[in-house]
């Protein structure tokens, strides 16, 4: 997509639709991402008496001077979401295999060394998307760094953002990771872009720095100009083309108001409802303290282990769970153990060579053939717990059956452990909820992969964003059949996936018996005042609306019509 394609202008008014996946309501002008570096011309060789060595050289320099620069990039971002991207990202820039390629391609078929790259990049890409899963999702990534290469060699500027004057909203087909994570919520006001689902980086990091965002807004290509004036509302999935005055200046006056959480979260009759915050780098945990959350739901442990050819020891991990411990004296934190596999491969747990990764060893079934890092980390979280003054509750991903549940339990217990919990991520957890929460003292749902294994829909994936919303009905029906289950036990069942930031559907989450929502810190205030306005009574009510539609869009647009404080807070 570039800024000096035609396009069609369209009427004023216009509303084009996609899906919301970062709430707030924005003015500004359209930018359009530049084009995307150009395919190095097919079959272009080094002319007679080119130096090959030299050639080679310019490779093996771009490839490190590319990962240096996304290396130092991710050093620049406070988010570990958006950290760990860059940095996974220029360990593609430095991938052997990618450079020995095309190293390769220059020695035997006397390639150019941009075309050497792109080729080589090429067949990489193939090889993940012909893996699937974790593998497929990474070839948005190889494309870029492919990209990054190119540029490099050719001495053209490296793919980025594009500048401009004035705040704007950035449109774009899609974003790599690496793009998406060096956004600056002072320069980008709103993200729109074609392709994506609501679960893709784009998403999550839009949510996490507060930008709002639209994601499949399939027809914006087509009538959207560079300096088009667009009003993008995140929370409703609509942007609309040259907005009159009155709701420039609504979305304006929305703009200049901020809410602030006071820590307690309620319905309007007073039902309590934890609002916790997600934290996935101790360096987060104060910011997400002074927030006012009331603990932590999902603390993902897994930053301590990415990135390293064996997992760390005992007292280092204690050094980094005391940190986030301490930042909630008093207060609970759900911590997750390792979450290795699918889109967090780790050499020491799984298996880079699986068919597809997402359905394979992943979460605590790595337990199994590596039981070690198990016994490691629930030794580390009990010594944290221990010195520290915070209510430790511990937690396994992607448990599935009763068996499993039962084993993490007596592992939790075996270490004095006593508040253990599993993550409900795949149906079969959910139907059996009651039987394993027989065992298990709570369950957390999280609805990013739980959505993605019931609807068989890659959560990464744009063509299949549709499916990959949690709004869909067997979705809800399977939250439900959860509380169902945990009630017949009498326990706690809180979600902590990208769900719970959605103030409308935080409302049907609490009406099917969820107890406590997990998010990001910029969510907790519009949740909470939600919330505050609507009964418990209310909640249940919408939830049996939100059941009963067909679709995921009627279950959206049901329950936002029947909450009009969703308009009086311009959400």
């Amino acid at each position: 997509m570039s800024t000096h394609t035609s396009h069609v202008s369209a009427p004023a008014g216009t509303l084009i639709s996609g899906i919301g996946v970062s709430p707030g309501r924005v003015v500004g002008p359209a930018v359009l991402m530049p084009d995307p570096v150009a395919e190095p011309p097919s079959g272009r060789r080094l002319a007679p008496g080119d130096d090959q060595q030299a050639a080679v050289d310019a490779i093996t320099a771009a490839s490190a001077r590319v990962r240096e620069s996304l290396d130092a990039a991710a050093e620049r971002v406070t988010e570990s979401d958006a950290r760990d991207l860059l940095h996974a990202t220029a360990a593609i820039a430095a991938d052997p295999s990618l450079v020995a390629d095309a190293v390769d391609r220059v020695l035997r078929e006397h390639l150019v060394p941009e075309r050497a790259v792109w080729e080589a990049a090429e067949e990489v890409a193939r090889q993940f998307e012909a893996l699937g899963g974790y593998f497929a999702e990474r070839t948005r990534d190889i494309a870029d760094v492919r990209d990054r290469l190119v540029a490099d060699l050719t001495g053209r500027p490296a793919p980025g953002l594009p500048e401009s004057d004035v705040p704007y909203v950035l449109l774009a087909e899609d974003l790599a990771p690496a793009l998406t994570a060096t956004l600056d919520p002072a320069s980008v006001l709103a993200i729109v872009t074609i392709g994506g689902g609501p679960t893709s980086h784009t998403a999550i990091l839009a949510r996490s720095r507060g930008i709002p965002a639209v994601v499949a807004a399939h027809g914006a290509e087509g009538v959207v100009t560079a300096g088009t004036v667009l009003l993008v509302d995140g929370a409703a999935g609509t942007v609309t083309i040259e907005p009159d005055e009155a709701q420039v200046a609504a979305a304006r006056s929305r703009a200049a108001r901020a809410r602030t959480f006071d820590g307690t979260g309620r319905t309007s009759d007073g039902v309590h409802v934890d609002l916790l915050a997600n934290v996935g780098d101790p360096s987060e945990a104060a910011a997400a303290a002074a927030s006012g959350a009331q603990g932590v739901g999902l603390f993902r442990t897994e930053f301590g282990f990415l990135g390293r050819t064996e997992a760390p020891g005992v007292d280092e991990q204690v050094a980094m769970y005391r940190q986030v411990l301490a930042a909630f004296a008093g207060r609970k934190v759900v911590v997750r153990t390792l979450d290795a596999g699918a889109d967090k491969p780790l050499p020491f747990v799984t298996d880079r060579d699986e068919a597809n990764p997402a359905l394979g060893v992943r979460g605590l079934r790595t337990a199994v053939t590596h039981p070690e890092v198990l016994e490691d980390q629930l030794t580390a979280i009990a010594r944290a717990a221990t010195a520290e003054q915070a209510d430790v509750w511990v937690m396994a991903p992607m448990v599935s059956t009763v068996d499993e549940a039962e084993e993490f339990v007596a592992a939790c217990a075996r270490h004095g452990l006593t508040q253990a919990g599993v993550m409900v991520e795949v149906p079969s957890a959910a139907l059996l909820a009651g039987p394993i929460l027989a065992h298990a003292t709570f369950a957390s749902i999280g609805t990013n992969d739980l959505t993605q294994y019931t609807m068989a829909a890659d959560r990464l994936l744009g063509a299949v964003a549709a499916l990959s919303d949690p709004w869909q009905p067997a979705v809800l029906a399977l939250i439900a059949a959860t509380c169902a289950g945990a009630a017949q036990q009498g326990r706690p069942v809180g979600v902590c996936g990208e769900a719970a930031a959605d103030p409308a559907l935080a409302c049907v989450l609490v009406g099917l018996g969820v107890a406590s929502l997990s998010m990001t810190p910029r969510a907790l205030p519009d949740v909470a005042a939600v919330l505050a306005a609507t009964s418990s009574q209310e909640c249940r009510r919408l939830a049996q609306l939100a059941l009963a539609s067909a679709r995921a869009a009627d279950a959206r647009a049901a329950v936002r019509r029947e909450l009009p404080v969703l308009a009086e807070l311009d959400l």
